[in-house]
């Protein structure tokens, strides 16, 4: 057995355990969460400060890893777009390598398990060896352009079978945006995935996602065109993007909307109408890199939405770390209670993922633990100040 304690454990799942030890197996299970006068012989590992279940990274690009630095803040996003496009002929012993430095910096900073976008083949065998469990999101996307939607299915057949779905590993097809994804697209892929699939779509991080929608003027028509796909026949629905697209999604699956930095509350009730299976992901750091805003998280609260958080890629950020995430958001949206922003970060994002071992340090769960090396407070504990690491 294992003996692992702190001046408390935050289970997520109950209230935080004072004086806390959590006792595992020797296959890192959960056997008890108790407190340290209840094991008085016991040989237990003391951390400073207070331990959490480890961390749950929603929304990430591993494959982008070795953009890092290569994109100037503030651009907003189709600028940022396009650098991610201009930059993509990169060796791929690079990218590689990249990755793997970031998969080894995601774990090591305590995360159990991502939700991944890939476009391409180039992380398969780093996810296959790693210690992180990854749910990769094979993302396709047709500019709106059904004559060349089977196209897209077949170029990425080959993605969706090099991924890994074993040890932990799961994938589903996913589509990329509301602006980038056709009627016959969405089709294809709420066929073909599995009943018990996640679905991940970026959603409303800027204004011209919308403006497309809802008047037909916006930035994605000359970005598109540019791409040399012209949206002349495209015409607006006059609704917000994110109804587009749910009207042609499946209810039935566990959808993750990813950024979601301009959706408004009837937004996120027309999305919990429509299903109770909507997850929403939040990525502090990359909406105030790409651009420099963040969501009005009081719509979500206030809508008792299922939060989760993401890191988006290293491209797009400063760090892949989800307690950095969270202590962005307590910095700059204070009256969240920071027990709801872990929660946000573990057991809520486990259950967008259906990591149903993971998220929670509770009986018969092994969700890995992490430190973080401040005394535990509640919402005056100082994250600021702190760190968080894996402990296992």
């Amino acid at each position: 057995m294992k003996y692992i304690g702190a001046g408390y454990v935050i289970p997520v799942s109950r209230l935080p355990v004072k004086n806390g030890v959590v006792v595992l197996d020797d296959n890192n299970t959960v056997v008890d969460l108790t407190t340290a006068d209840q094991l008085p012989s016991a040989d237990i590992q003391w951390f400073d400060g207070f331990i959490v279940p480890a961390w749950i990274n929603t929304h990430c690009h591993l494959e982008l890893s070795h953009l890092k630095g290569q994109t100037q803040t503030g651009k907003t996003l189709i600028p940022f777009i396009k650098d991610v496009l201009n930059f993509r002929d990169v060796p791929l012993e690079d990218i590689q390598s990249a990755a793997i430095a970031a998969d080894r910096e995601m774990y090591d900073n305590g995360i159990q398990a991502v939700g991944d976008i890939s476009n391409k083949t180039d992380t398969a065998e780093i996810k296959r060896q790693s210690r992180v469990m990854y749910y990769t999101f094979v993302e396709l996307f047709d500019f709106m352009h059904p004559e060349i939607t089977q196209s897209t299915i077949d170029n990425y057949k080959p993605v969706y079978e090099a991924h890994p779905d074993m040890n932990g590993c799961k994938k589903s097809y996913a589509p990329h945006a509301p602006y980038s994804v056709s009627p016959d697209l969405f089709e294809y892929i709420n066929r073909v995935n599995s009943d018990g699939a996640t679905v991940s779509m970026h959603n409303q991080e800027t204004t011209d996602e919308d403006d497309l929608f809802l008047t037909g003027q916006s930035g994605f028509r000359d970005f598109f065109g540019q791409l040399g796909f012209s949206m002349n026949g495209f015409r607006a629905t006059g609704t917000t993007s994110i109804r587009y697209a749910l009207q042609n999604m499946v209810p039935k699956a566990r959808t993750l909307l990813v950024h979601n930095t301009l959706t408004r509350p009837d937004d996120v009730a027309f999305a919990h109408d429509w299903s109770d299976s909507v997850f929403w992901a939040t990525c502090p750091n990359a909406n105030l890199y790409i651009e420099n805003r963040l969501p009005d998280y009081s719509v979500f609260i206030n809508a008792d939405a299922r939060m989760t958080i993401g890191t988006d890629s290293i491209m797009s950020n400063w760090q892949l770390s989800v307690w950095e995430e969270i202590k962005t958001i307590k910095k700059y949206t204070s009256f969240i209670p920071l027990e709801t922003l872990i929660r946000w970060g573990t057991l809520n994002g486990a259950e967008a993922l259906g990591y149903d071992a993971c998220g929670a340090i509770e009986v018969g769960k092994t969700p890995g633990l992490v430190h973080i090396n401040v005394p535990w407070n509640g919402d005056r504990t100082a994250v600021q100040n702190s760190h968080s690491k894996r402990i296992l």
